[in-house]
């Protein structure tokens, strides 16, 4: 899943995010996706998200559930 384009991104779905405070270090957080806050089909930095408890972060990347 690339985390710039919203078509790729629904409701349900396991991702990593960055928040606004880990940009500089890139700690990434996983968490299901509640709600898409981005309303453009793309962004250059990432999707931005709020997960189930209400961390919002822009997507880098899916996670493959195995």
């Amino acid at each position: 899943m690339d985390g710039t384009v919203r078509k790729e991104i629904k409701i349900g779905d396991r991702v990593m995010v960055v928040q606004k405070q880990d940009q500089r270090t890139g700690k990434l957080t996983e968490g299901v996706v509640q709600r898409i806050l981005t309303n453009s089909p793309n962004h250059p930095r990432g999707i931005k998200v709020m997960l189930e408890g209400g961390i919002v972060g822009r997507v880098q990347s899916g996670v493959n559930d195995k």
